[in-house]
């Protein structure tokens, strides 16, 4: 048998072993008999038959192995006690990224209010969309449809978004456009008079920034854009956001916004009417399940209901002749959605 140099006990505690085998050879029993018993009265004639210097190297031999025993024991426990044997923590997972990823959903609302104003006559609607996210959700293109009900009586609202979101920590940004459009529109004309372009499809910058820290998240929006809904006139809306994950339940959530929308000149054909600026709010609640989310939300404007006619040429002001409209007050809208990410649901698997 080969001995390491760190087993320099257990070579010891062998080689005592190898003495007192020996002496056994020559004296039976030799070492097997406690020292203890060599002085006890009935131990007799046996003693006799050994030299005073077997009986030191017997007590030798017995006191040495009982040391290195001693040692052997205690060197492995304290071996097994080192601080600097313990076991590797296991490590951290790698972070997976996702080279390309479609997410998409629809929703169910009570009325589909757009910064302050409703585009259903507040009545319910229904939505769906889905979006392309490629290099980790860095690029994105995507594409929206919702019922809607509104003065130029389009068959739906279509959005095509596009644009890039970039991440610093805990800070992360959406730079991009965002598309409206509005499929098979009829010109609102009552009385020779010309209420409505002939077409409100338009165009927006978008820019967006949000700072998370915990479970609170704050951001900041612009969108801008030159034609606001085909009237010529250029509109900026500016809003800041928060929203808290609510750490007592797991899904729960409370956020808000407020904003302001900046409203320029329409053309001419539109009478070159200066539109009203206003300000926008929502509060709202909600709880997220899996891919489910239950959003309970109050929302409302600074416009009077004869500024919100202004906006929006809603019918029923127009045929009524009261030049009038609600779809700017407060309402309170619930809304069912159900988001999935392709990545989650196995279809596109994550980067090695």
């Amino acid at each position: 048998m080969t001995v390491k140099p760190d087993d320099a006990p257990t070579t010891q505690l062998l080689a005592c072993c190898g003495a007192c085998a020996s002496l056994e050879r020559r004296w039976p029993r030799f070492c097997t008999l406690p020292p203890s018993s060599w002085f006890e009265s009935d131990f007799g004639g046996f003693m006799s038959n050994y030299r005073a210097s077997d009986v030191l190297l017997h007590s030798k031999l017995h006191i040495k192995m009982a040391a290195i025993v001693a040692g052997v024991l205690l060197s492995s426990s304290v071996l097994a006690a080192d601080p600097s044997e313990k076991k590797p923590e296991p490590a951290a997972p790698a972070a997976q990224s996702v080279p390309y990823d479609f997410v998409f959903g629809a929703r169910g609302l009570t009325d589909y209010n757009f910064r302050g104003i409703s585009q259903s006559d507040r009545k319910p609607a229904v939505q769906a969309y889905g979006e392309l996210q490629l290099m980790d959700n860095f690029f994105y293109a995507g594409v929206a449809a919702s019922s809607v009900n509104l003065a130029t009586n389009p068959s739906a609202e279509i959005d095509l978004t596009f644009g890039i979101r970039p991440k610093f920590g805990d800070f992360t940004f959406d730079f991009g456009g965002i598309g409206y459009i509005y499929p098979n529109e009829t010109q609102l004309i009552n009385n020779g008079v010309i209420w409505t372009p002939k077409n409100t499809d338009m165009f927006e910058l978008a820019a967006k920034g949000a700072y998370t820290w915990e479970d609170l998240t704050i951001g900041a929006n612009v969108f801008y854009t030159w034609n606001w809904l085909g009237t010529g006139a250029y509109g900026t809306y500016t809003s800041l956001t928060a929203k808290y994950n609510t750490p007592f339940l797991k899904g729960g959530y409370v956020s808000g916004e407020l904003g302001r929308y900046f409203l320029g000149t329409t053309n001419a054909t539109l009478g070159s009417v200066r539109l009203p600026d206003y300000t926008y709010g929502n509060i709202g609640v909600g709880y997220t399940y899996q891919i489910a989310t239950l959003d309970l939300r109050y929302h409302d404007t600074n416009l009077s209901k004869s500024q919100c006619f202004t906006l929006t040429s809603d019918p029923q002001g127009v045929f009524s002749g009261s030049g009038r409209s609600n779809w700017c007050g407060p309402t309170f809208i619930a809304t069912l959605s159900v988001d999935i990410t392709a990545s989650q649901t196995g279809i596109f698997a994550p980067s090695k």
